[in-house]
């Protein structure tokens, strides 16, 4: 069996993301769950990567990071201004059910 996508949102969205993927039985952490707020994001990508999980982000900084050929377990990146809490939840739940942690591999998703 494939493994299932696991997500890791940094600092910058609503800790609730994570709370309703987890009613969804999806696994989902948030940087205050790990203790990591205000960590750099270097460091919340390499956190995600060597842990296995997908990074979910409104901060461009990790678009940048990718496009230097920094290697990431997938990176999911919206809009702050016009993707609400429902559009993350909808879009990672999506995710989750088509494509496996393999599908993932220094790919980035747009919402």
């Amino acid at each position: 069996m494939a493994a299932q996508l696991r997500f890791y949102l940094d600092e910058n969205l609503p800790v609730e993301i994570a709370s309703q993927l987890r009613l969804r039985s999806i696994e989902a952490l948030t940087a205050r769950d790990v203790s990591l707020l205000s960590a750099g994001d270097e460091h919340h990508l390499t956190y995600a990567r060597e842990m296995g999980f997908v990074i979910c982000t409104n901060d461009a900084d990790f678009l940048e990071l990718a496009a230097r050929g920094v290697e990431h377990h997938g990176i999911v990146f919206g809009q702050q201004d016009i993707h609400y809490i429902g559009d993350w939840v909808n879009w990672l739940t999506l995710m989750h059910a088509i494509y496996t942690a393999a599908d993932m591999e220094n790919r980035i998703e747009f919402l």
